[in-house]
């Protein structure tokens, strides 16, 4: 099993629960024992990729600008290739930039996925029901790529992926192990940083250069 196997599995989701017109979204990043993976809702029509006649990665925030000033104050982009996303409009974003973006992505060592990768045409909420029916191919991603550290973005995914009530703001900084198909991980729970979260993301990303600072630097001693 590989990410390319799934992804057939989540082109059948889109059909049932994704927006006809567009292509579910997968994943992308540095896909073998990343540092961190983080993970988010689910993708919407302003992803360029999720067009039927984008023929490059279908990777998240593809086309979109305010996410990566949440990798940039990382440290997890280069500020050259920042510049540019935020030069750029969403429709002047080309499948070559797209994999040049990934690549520095791929460069700092994470993951982005999405605990749903049904494209909706805009930002909708999505009841949990949908989203469990995703939770199976998410935990296999987990077995696959065999990430360090998952940072889950927001209380809904947050809830369902360690299938307990999380309140994001109870929590903070607080590691939680869970055994995913007989594999244990660490996981973090952060305010969403984009959207309605958009107010939140310097908790967002106070709390994830903590986590780097705090479990990731067993990695580099």
């Amino acid at each position: 099993m590989n990410l390319k196997d799934l992804t057939k599995e989540y082109d059948k989701l889109q059909k049932k629960y994704g927006a006809k017109e567009l292509d579910s979204i997968y994943n992308g990043g540095c896909d073998s024992n990343p540092d961190i993976c983080f993970v988010f809702m689910n993708p919407t029509g302003r992803n360029i990729a999720s067009s039927k006649n984008w023929k490059g990665l279908k990777s998240p925030w593809i086309g979109t600008k305010n996410i990566w000033d949440l990798f940039v104050e990382l440290d997890l982009l280069d500020k050259e290739i920042y510049s540019t996303i935020k030069s750029k409009k969403g429709s002047e974003w080309t499948e070559e930039f797209a994999e040049r973006v990934y690549e520095d992505v791929k460069k700092h060592k994470y993951f982005i996925t999405n605990l749903g990768k049904c494209t909706q045409v805009d930002a909708r909420e999505l009841p949990d029901s949908v989203y469990k029916e995703y939770l199976h191919l998410l935990k296999q991603e987990f077995n696959i790529i065999h990430p360090k550290v998952i940072i889950l973005f927001g209380n809904q995914v947050s809830s369902i992926v360690l299938d307990e009530k999380i309140s994001v703001s109870q929590v903070r900084k607080k590691c939680f192990v869970k055994d995913m198909n007989g594999t244990k991980y660490k996981f973090y729970s952060v305010y969403y940083p984009v959207g309605n979260g958009r107010f939140n993301i310097d908790k967002s990303i106070e709390d994830i250069k903590w986590i780097i600072e705090n479990e990731l630097a067993i990695y580099t001693c």
